[in-house]
């Protein structure tokens, strides 16, 4: 029988993932300030946030494995956050065009079982095509994405924003980590449907 699952998040991309692994879960939203620390590196507020996430939803489920995530987008040791809004989202990706981002997603296990954490950060490096004014009008008006770090939704229409993609993980850039997660979990003696 499976220990009880917590998703520490309302996010849908971090849902849609999860559901690929096939186990049941429910999700509780954590009531965390999300800004960064003075002088911390932005690999660190990914890190940092999803623990705190965990750490925040823990109490309210008792026994249960609490997973947070966080993601923090990364230009030259600069965090880039969710544009929030159109004229903000053009602006990211003007400051992007033709860059390399490293998209920091910070991935956290809680086992209320035994109070054993595990925390981790998996990066992934995107550079961004020389894209005109138009191309990211356009992205932008269809696309809306206001909730993603950088205004790229890699696994939508934003894969045409970019040139390369690099990092050990596909799933890590959309937003919650599912091979090093899986570790996690079997780390911890959670078994996957198949894998057991």
């Amino acid at each position: 029988m499976h220990p009880r699952i917590v998703l520490a998040s309302s996010s849908r991309y971090r849902k849609d993932l999860l559901d690929r692994l096939r186990v049941p879960y429910i999700t509780d939203t954590p009531d965390i300030d999300e800004s960064p620390l003075p002088g911390e590196s932005p690999a660190h507020t990914a890190e940092r946030l999803s623990l705190s996430k965990a750490r925040a939803v823990a109490p309210r489920h008792p026994g249960a494995i609490v997973i947070g995530s966080d993601q923090v987008a990364d230009l030259d040791g600069t965090p880039i956050g969710k544009a929030g809004g159109h004229a903000a989202a053009v602006a990211q990706l003007v400051a992007l065009r033709g860059r390399t981002v490293r998209f920091h997603s910070g991935i956290a296990v809680l086992d209320g079982r035994s109070g054993h954490v595990q925390a981790a950060c998996v990066d992934t490096d995107v550079t961004f095509r020389e894209l005109d004014h138009r191309t990211i009008e356009t992205y932008v008006t269809i696309e809306q994405p206001y909730d993603c770090a950088g205004s790229a939704k890699i696994e939508s229409l934003g894969i045409c924003l970019v040139e390369s993609v690099r990092g050990d993980d596909p799933t890590a850039l959309i937003g919650l980590p599912l091979i090093r997660l899986t570790t996690m979990l079997a780390h911890i003696g959670v078994a996957l449907p198949g894998m057991d």
